[in-house]
């Protein structure tokens, strides 16, 4: 990859969360990084125009909102693909679609506000194409958070990253709809973020802050800061390595997997008798295919004999990438 420069490249390895919330944001964040918020903004703006982050903002969870998010997959014959894919990403549950190398070669995430959105959306895709999909519900979630680490030489690497607010009590009213949708793309990249949204929803920005503040200690946001491109950066493979390991042990196994460095998400998930046997996912990025199987030998020698059987499944390409969107 190119190499990126001091400033950004520690403004992405610092503030992938824990961007703060107040009137003048980035003039805390400048003088964290010993600059100025003259010079730190256009470093933000230009990292998301030229695609070195996804976006710049919170990243939210439909399930905290009182909705759902799940994860299916297509087997889509070959002279079909196109089609297929263009009928999944028109539809906005749909936030993040992948080609892996498999005969179920199409896997996509679908997130939505109302816990009933979920089979509606599957529904519609299964009738649209003419496929059956295959649904994946999350049954345990041992670890969730893509953050990396960028050093001086341009090397890139995931890390383990900060876990997520879980404070329950939370009410997700219309008002939290709206900012959420005012944001879900990205925040203003100036040096007063959060009175642009506060504009556009006509209420006090202090108002703004207090809600962002609670949806992070709830998990409704699950952070607020840069969302890096992890292609763009140069970890070109991530592999989807599942494994089955009997019903009885894979709690306890499951949070050994989820506490590795360099896995990004480990959850349990529904088995298909016939034709899905793994109970265990935990995804992991690299430079190379190499790199993805050197991270998935490690998850083995971890899980040892507990596990019966292993696959990993690497992503060929992104078809789509855009996190939850909820409909204005």
């Amino acid at each position: 990859m190119n190499r990126l420069e001091s400033l950004a490249r520690r403004f992405i390895n610092q503030f992938q969360g824990g961007f703060p919330v107040d009137r003048h944001p980035f003039r805390f964040v400048a003088a964290r990084l010993g600059t100025r918020e003259a010079t730190l903004i256009p470093v933000v703006e230009s990292l998301v125009e030229e695609g070195w982050l996804s976006r710049f903002g919170p990243v939210y969870n439909a399930s905290r909102m009182g909705g759902a998010q799940t994860l299916a997959a297509l087997e889509v014959p070959e002279e079909d693909f196109g089609r297929v894919t263009g009928i999944v990403n028109g539809y906005d549950a749909v936030a993040h679609n992948y080609r892996r190398e498999h005969r179920l070669n199409m896997w996509f995430v679908v997130a939505t506000e109302r816990i009933d959105g979920i089979s509606r959306t599957l529904d519609a895709i299964g009738e649209s194409t003419g496929l059956t999909v295959y649904e994946f519900p999350k049954t345990r979630e041992f670890h969730l958070g893509l953050y990396l680490r960028l050093d001086e030489q341009g090397g890139v690497d995931t890390v383990p990253g900060p876990e997520p607010g879980r404070r329950g009590g939370y009410v997700f009213d219309s008002i939290d709809r709206d900012l959420t949708i005012a944001t879900q793309g990205g925040l203003p990249i100036d040096a007063e973020p959060y009175a642009g949204v506060a504009g556009r929803l006509g209420c006090p920005e202090r108002e703004v802050h207090e809600r962002l503040r609670r949806m992070l200690e709830c998990g409704v946001a699950r952070r607020i800061g840069a969302v890096p491109n992890h292609y763009r950066l140069g970890l070109f493979a991530n592999g989807m390595t599942v494994w089955d390991v009997p019903d009885e042990v894979v709690e306890c196994a499951g949070a050994e997997v989820g506490a590795l460095p360099f896995v990004s998400h480990c959850y349990t998930r529904s088995r298909h008798d016939g034709v899905w046997p793994y109970n265990l996912f935990a995804m992991v990025h690299g430079r190379n295919r190499s790199e993805v199987e050197s991270k998935t030998g490690r998850i083995a020698r971890v899980l040892g004999e507990r596990c019966r059987a292993r696959d990993v499944l690497v992503s060929s390409a992104c078809l789509k990438k855009t996190g939850l969107r909820l409909a204005a």
